[in-house]
């Protein structure tokens, strides 16, 4: 097959941890075929979608990893799926990219994750159809509503919406001395919708990463844990990854929520949880196959190739 991935711009890409290219090098190793493109390499014409498109080598180096052919424009429907794997933000440069993918899903070109499904989910907001599975939760734009939040619970997380790897998220307590410049700084004085939850103190074992691929659970989750005098988890916040099989409230929770990922066209879904509290669902470029392979004796890789090939045939 001819699979088409589209990246942040290859020579960002960390080979020794990026999960992309664990998938890249899992389907070579199936005989598959890859290419790489960037969101500005895509384009459409009446309902023909088109890439700038590069057929890449992939090698096990994690110094020299690719080698690119020289670009060619090709048709999206000369692929047999498209992998939609840059990182957010998910402004609406992302949303226009999605609905240009929908010109080559119409053709009948499988597209993961789905690009309506992706629009729908935003990361943070998706929790909120799992009431039962997360902590106390408020999204809105008012101060007020947000102050109270914090007044009732004493001790929260505040993040925007459309961050990633723990990028401006801020522990508050009640007490902080700068608590309102904190709300200020995210809010903009009504300006931005954000979240905000009560603090999980299990933090400090790890914010869990729990995989779903086509609607199969990986049963090893990676716990992302704080490094010292810090709250967040998040591997780009210097947080350690460590993997560990999934507790029975994590299993529980993520097969529940595993039949409506698939139904929806969500084929790598990245499920957060601290606490046995699900605060995130990660669709647009879920990451950890790596760690949890060379931690574990299952590599999510292979799972991937599996599940990709059985959907495709």
């Amino acid at each position: 097959m001819k699979i088409l991935f589209i990246l942040d711009p290859l020579p960002q890409l960390k080979a020794y941890k990026d999960s992309s290219i664990a998938m890249m090098r899992a389907l070579v190793r199936h005989g598959h075929h890859i290419y790489a493109c960037e969101m500005s390499d895509l384009s459409v014409t009446g309902s023909n979608a088109q890439a700038q498109a590069r057929a890449l080598s992939i090698f096990a180096d994690n110094t020299h990893w690719y080698q690119a052919e020289p670009i060619k424009s090709l048709p999206l429907t000369n692929f047999n799926a498209i992998l939609m794997r840059k990182d957010p933000p998910f402004n609406m440069e992302y949303v226009y990219t999605t609905y240009l993918l929908e010109s080559a899903e119409r053709a009948g070109v499988p597209i993961l994750n789905k690009p309506q499904s992706v629009r729908d989910f935003n990361e943070k907001m998706a929790i909120l159809r799992f009431p039962e599975f997360i902590p106390p939760t408020l999204v809105t734009r008012n101060p007020l509503l947000l102050q109270d939040f914090i007044d009732t619970h004493q001790d929260v997380i505040l993040k925007p919406l459309d961050g990633m790897g723990g990028a401006s998220i801020f522990r508050v307590r009640a007490d902080d001395p700068n608590r309102n410049v904190i709300v200020e700084t995210l809010n903009g004085i009504v300006a931005h919708t954000v979240m905000v939850q009560r603090f999980i103190p299990e933090i400090r074992e790890g914010d869990k990463r729990v995989l779903v691929i086509d609607g199969e659970v990986v049963p090893y989750a990676l716990a992302r844990i704080p490094k010292s005098g810090e709250t967040r988890g998040n591997l780009a916040a210097g947080g350690r990854g460590v993997a560990m099989p999934l507790t029975t409230m994590e299993k529980q929770i993520a097969e529940k929520i595993a039949p409506l990922m698939k139904a929806l066209g969500l084929f790598i879904v990245g499920l957060d949880m601290i606490g046995g509290r699900l605060t995130e669902i990660n669709v647009t470029s879920p990451t950890c196959f790596v760690e949890i392979h060379e931690q574990t004796d299952f590599d999510p890789a292979e799972l991937f190739v599996q599940k990709l090939e059985s959907a495709v045939s």
